[in-house]
Parts: C-alpha cells; structure tokens; sequence
C-alpha cells in the first residue's frame, strides 16, 4: 500500500490524533452527552399526536422493519417502546429474495389485511413514491422513518421523519424517546449503539454519543436475547467495544437475513423466554456460519470476473445468494479500490448491491440509468437496486463507460504519525483507549516506524497470518502468512501498526497489529 503520514502538528501524540479527525473540542469528543445535540427532527409533532391517537383508540400499528441490523434494532426500539405505551403493535420485516428492500405491496395489502390503521416504516421508505400512494389508496396512514438519501421528490405520507445524520434506528428513537419513560429511552440505546456502528455511521458528534452511551448499557444489557447471544458468541459482558458490535454480535444479527428471515433476530431482541433467547442465537450463529462458507465461495468466483482494466467492476453470477451479495461487492471492492456492483443474476429481475470508494457516489452514479431499473437506493458509499435481468449487459456497458476517471488504484493508508517503538508502550495504549469508540470516521490509530528489525518469525492459523518480534515486543500481520519466506531473522523493515494490549490466557501483553510491511 502507498503510505500517507499525516503532517505533524502537535508534539504530543493525543494531540495529533485529535487534530488528525478534526476534533476541536476535547471535551465533547471524550465524554459525549446526546443532550448536547438537537434531536428535533421535522415531522415528530404530528407522528407522535397520530401514535398516541392510535393507542388511545386501539388502532393496529405496524411497523415496518428491513432485515439489516439497523432495520432490526429500529424495530425493536419502536415495538418496545410502542408497547410500553399500550399500543397495539404488530412489528413486520420484508423477506429479502420474495419482497426485497423496503415498502412492497403484498407489505402493506398484509398490514390492511391485519386490520391496521397505521404503518410506520423504520430504515426504509424515503424513495417510496409509488407504494405511498398505494397505501393511502388502501386507508393507512404512513409515517416514513429514515435516513438514506432521498430522492427528486419524497413520497405522499402521512408524516416524514427523516434525517441523513444518524442510522435509522436512530431516527425512530428520536420518534418516540419523549413518549415513554426515561429509563426505557435509555435502556433501548443499546440498539442505537448497535445499529449506528453496524450501519457504518462515522463515529464523531451526534452519532459517536449514541455509542457512547449505547455500550454502557449494553455492557449490562438486561436483554435476555442480547445475554444469549453475547454468550453464544464468545465474548463476556463488560469487554464489548464498536468492534465486538461490528465484528462479532452485528454478523450474526445480519446473518437471518441475508439467508433465512431476518424476523428470527428481531424475536430475539424482543423474546422474554430464557429457552427461546438460547435457541435463537444458537440458530443466528449457525446461520452466520453458512453465510461465511457461502461468501468465501462467491468471493473465489467473483475474482475471476475482475478486469483490472475497468474502473468500476460489475461482477454477475446465477448462484449467489442475494443476502451476500453486498458483502462480495464490499470485499472486492477493497481488494481493487475500485466501486463493484455485484448482481444475482434472477430468470426475469435481478438483483444489485453496489460498494464504492472515495470519489465516486455510486447511488448517484446508479440513478444515472433509472430508465433500465426497476428500483434503487442507498448512501453514497452503498446502494441496491433490481433490475430486469434482460437489461443487465446494457447496465453493464453503460456503469463502465461512465466510471472513467478514477483515483489512483493503488491503495492508500492513512498514517496518523511516525514514532520510534520506544514510544510504543502501554501506558499510550491506554490513553489511546481513550478514543473509543472507534470506527468509521474515527479509525483506531496507526503509527509507521522505521529501520526495524524483525525476528522469531512463523506462521500462526495454518499459515494464513505472520508474527514475528520487534525489541521484544509481539507482532501479529492478519492474512499476510504469505510474507514468511520473503524475511529472515534480523532482517530490516518498515512498519505501518497499531498498537494494542493481547489479552490471551489472561496475560496483557503489548502487541503490534500489522497494517502492512515494507521489506528492505
């Protein structure tokens, strides 16, 4: 990778760092207060009179969900606090492969069907046009919770509550955190905090002081379903961070949907049945077990499509799950720093999910070719779509025709400071902790150190990732095993790291994560 060192403008590193991510107020970065932001957001007034009215006559509300972990967590805070309302609330999540994302028909006929009055939409529903006229059509009235990017012109709901600055679990927990007690808002945090690392929200301001506050819940979660599944997946309560979130309970969480029904993680969240919370997150880790097999198999097939010759790789495939087609499109688009669209090739509609990288708003550059989609959606970074499956090769041409002018392919990492490994010790490793929680817009520091010497180098996990030692201190490269026959003991190398604290079999020891290597 091509290195990029941040200028030096502070002497001390804390300092740098904080200059480093724009932050100009120490304060409110180290001990953020959601009441400090302003959470009025257009259109609560009047969704929250029509909620209460609801509940005051006993009229059906649904909400409608998405089958991500913001849809989810979304869901649940909304069912929640809904009930402790008194309300009647029947929560619904589209199947991804038989409805797809966001408001369908059959959605909305099944909420009248229900006898519902009321639907409120949560992660979804802003591009809605033509199903919000459907479902005034039908007698219901729509509130639309949001936060993607929305179109030329917003659908004809009964109310919008939208904002592009939070997740959308976050959007519906400003909904309805004034309606209900002061224990629950804050108990249901859990799900913001949850939600708004697994959505990828950058982890400064508003949004990092929902994580804030949302771990101190959650690392005394009382949720019966969240203990199940902290339990089943390894990790204790009290040592969850944004990576445990992201690495570890979101892909589980994510996994129902992306290959069975994403209604099974909701119940979880929800359940108040010890037996059935084990059961549960017993099937989401299985689920999430297959959903890896099965995107480690699409990944080997989709390198095979890439040209290193495009600027934009549109990669298609009649065997891939549609739940796991955005994580191929995000992998490869890693491996290449390149946007790739990665699309299940259906009989009659297929279907897209597209990853992008800096410089290229991929929803945009897909709204582009509206006239051959049937619909789409997303962030600047992300976006889906289907599409007929006849026009798929003309897609193709025109996504290649019009990425034409692209940053260099080689891959940049940003580097917040050089330092001498004297410096590197774990007193800094626990200032740096300091900076939690880290994620996107806020990544965990990395430091390059020069003109170092390498030795007791193996190989650890049957070969796939390298450690080796620097004036004694462990260092550990993911996926760079390959490395082992290219150094020697004693050898000279650049080092790109961040430094953390290893915890196995309960030592804390100081250990260097490898970002990339520069063999002299």
């Amino acid at each position: 990778m091509k290195w990029k060192i941040l200028p030096k403008k502070r002497e001390t590193l804390l300092e740098q760092l904080l200059i480093n991510r724009g932050i100009k107020n120490k304060e409110d970065f180290f001990n953020p207060k959601i009441e400090d932001y302003d959470l009025k957001i257009s259109g609560i007034t009047k969704a929250q009179k029509r909620i209460l009215k609801a509940t005051k006559n006993n009229e059906l509300i649904i909400v409608y969900g998405d089958y991500d972990v913001d849809g989810i967590c979304g869901c649940a805070i909304l069912y929640k606090a809904l009930t402790s309302l008194g309300a009647k609330v029947l929560p619904y999540i589209p199947h991804r492969e038989k409805e797809g994302y966001g408001l369908s028909k059959s959605g909305l006929e099944f909420a009248r069907d229900s006898g519902a009055s009321v639907v409120i939409t949560v992660d979804n529903g802003i591009v809605a046009n033509h199903q919000a006229k459907f479902a005034k059509e039908i007698g219901l009235d729509l509130i639309i919770t949001d936060h993607h990017l929305p179109g030329k012109q917003k659908p004809d709901a009964y109310e919008i509550v939208h904002s592009v600055k939070m997740c959308g679990a976050a959007v519906a927990w400003c909904l309805v955190r004034d309606l209900i007690k002061n224990g629950l808002a804050k108990d249901l945090l859990q799900f913001v905090a949850i939600a708004t690392v697994c959505d990828l929200m950058p982890l400064l301001n508003l949004n990092r002081a929902f994580v804030f506050e949302g771990l101190k819940i959650l690392n005394n979660t009382g949720n019966l379903g969240l203990q199940s599944l902290i339990d089943e997946s390894g990790i204790t309560l009290g040592s969850i961070g944004s990576y445990e979130i992201g690495h570890i309970l979101g892909p589980r969480l994510n996994a129902m949907g992306r290959l069975e029904h994403a209604i099974d993680s909701l119940r979880l969240l929800c359940t108040k049945d010890p037996a059935k919370a084990k059961r549960l997150s017993k099937l989401l880790s299985d689920t999430n077990l297959e959903r890896q097999k099965q995107t480690m198999d699409a990944l080997d097939e989709a390198r095979m499509q890439v040209d290193k010759k495009n600027n934009i790789h549109v990669l298609i495939n009649k065997n891939w799950n549609q739940g796991i087609i955005g994580l191929v499109a995000g992998r490869i688009s890693d491996e290449f720093n390149r946007p790739v669209v990665a699309i299940y090739l259906g009989e009659e509609i297929s279907k897209g999910s597209a990853r992008s990288v800096n410089g290229v708003n991929i929803v945009e550059v897909i709204r582009e070719h509206q006239d051959i989609l049937i619909d789409v959606g997303g962030h600047p970074g992300a976006a889906g779509f289907s599409i007929l499956s006849k026009h798929i090769e003309v897609f193709k041409k025109r996504l290649q025709a019009h990425v034409i002018d692209l940053p260099e392919t080689e891959k940049v990492l940003e580097i917040d400071a050089e330092v001498e490994i004297e410096e590197i010790t774990k007193k800094l490793v626990a200032d740096l902790q300091k900076f939690e929680p880290f994620g996107f817009g806020n990544p965990r520091p990395v430091f390059a150190t020069y003109s170092l010497q390498i030795s007791d180098i193996r190989t650890v996990g049957q070969g796939k990732h390298l450690k080796f030692k620097i004036d004694g201190i462990d260092a550990i490269a993911f996926g760079m095993g390959e490395l082992v026959n290219m150094l020697s003991n004693g050898q000279t190398v650049d080092l790109a790291y961040t430094p953390e604290i290893d915890h196995y079999n309960g030592s804390e020891k100081l250990q260097l994560k490898i970002k990339d290597i520069v063999v002299k």
